[in-house]
C-alpha cells in the first residue's frame, strides 16, 4: 500500500503554527493535474476561423458537457456547465495520470490522487454544497418537498419521507466512495498481479520452476486486461461523477 502514502516532497515535514504544512506528492499531482487541464483548455481559446485539431477536441468536450446539462437539467443547466466541466476533466485528467507508467523511470511514479477519500469527499461534498445552495435559493423552505414524491399515499409518508431524506444525504457520501473504490482497487490489482509477475519470472529464472513461467505469462496476460480495463474506468468514473452532480442539481432545480 505504500503507493497510496502521502509523504512531503523534499522528504521533510514543514511546521507552521503547530500545523503540519509540507508540500506532499498529492499536493503536487494535484498541481500537475491543474497545469495539464489549463493547457488542454488553452488549446481551444483561439478561435481561429478553420480550428486546428486541439480546438476541435476542446469545443468538442465543451459541447459533450453543454449536451449533457441540456439534457439533464434543460436550459438552465448552462450557468452549471462551467463547474461540470471543471469538475469532469479535473477527475479525468487525475484519474489518467495517476495510471502513467512513470514508474519505468528511476525515482519517478504517478500518484493516483482520486485514490485518496481525502480528495474524492471534498468533491462530493462540494458538489452537494452546491446542490443545497441551489436548492433552497430558489424554492427556500419549499425544497424539503424533494423528500414528498408526488402521488404517494397520504397514510405512507411517515416511512416514505425518512427514508427519501436518508437517501438524499447519502448522495455525497455514495459519490465520494464510488471514485476512491474504483480507483483504489485498480491500482491495487495492477500492484497485485505485478508481484505475481515478478516472484513467478524469479522462480522461473533462478530456481528452474516452470510453473514460474506459466505464473509470469498470466500475471503479465492479467497486467495488460487490468490496464486496459483501468483506462476505460479513469473515464467512466469521471462521466458517473459529472452525471450524477448534474443530476442531483436538476433535483434542486426542478424539485422532481
Amino acid at each position: 500500500m505504500e503507493q497510496f502514502q502521502v509523504e512531503p516532497v523534499l522528504g521533510r515535514h514543514l511546521h507552521l503554527f503547530g500545523y503540519d504544512v509540507s508540500f506532499t506528492n498529492s499536493a503536487l499531482f494535484m498541481v500537475v493535474v491543474f497545469v495539464l487541464l489549463a493547457l488542454f483548455v488553452a488549446g481551444g481559446l483561439k478561435r481561429q476561423l478553420v480550428p486546428g485539431r486541439w480546438q476541435v477536441a476542446v469545443e468538442g468536450a465543451v459541447g459533450f458537457i453543454d449536451n449533457m446539462m441540456q439534457v439533464n437539467i434543460g436550459a438552465e443547466g448552462k450557468k452549471f456547465a462551467p463547474y461540470i466541466f471543471s469538475l469532469f476533466f479535473f477527475i479525468l485528467f487525475a484519474n489518467l495520470v495517476g495510471v502513467m507508467p512513470l514508474a519505468i523511470l528511476p525515482h519517478l511514479h504517478t500518484f493516483a490522487v482520486t485514490s485518496h477519500i481525502t480528495v474524492t469527499a471534498v468533491l462530493a461534498f462540494f458538489s452537494f454544497l452546491i446542490v443545497l445552495a441551489v436548492g433552497f435559493w430558489r424554492h427556500g423552505f419549499h425544497f424539503f418537498s424533494l423528500f414528498v414524491p408526488h402521488g404517494a399515499p397520504g397514510w405512507l409518508m411517515p416511512v416514505i419521507i425518512p427514508v427519501e431524506f436518508v437517501s438524499f444525504m447519502v448522495r455525497p457520501f455514495s459519490l465520494g466512495l464510488r471514485l476512491f473504490v474504483a480507483m483504489t482497487a485498480g491500482h491495487i490489482l495492477l500492484e497485485v498481479f505485478g508481484s505475481f509477475a515478478v516472484q513467478g519470472l524469479s522462480a522461473g529464472l533462478h530456481n528452474g520452476n516452470p510453473i514460474g513461467f506459466v505464473v509470469w505469462i498470466a500475471s503479465f496476460v492479467m497486467i495488460v486486461g487490468v490496464s486496459a480495463l483501468e483506462l476505460l474506468v479513469c473515464a467512466i468514473q469521471a462521466y458517473v461523477f459529472a452525471l450524477l452532480t448534474s443530476l442531483y442539481l436538476n433535483d434542486a432545480v426542478h424539485l422532481h
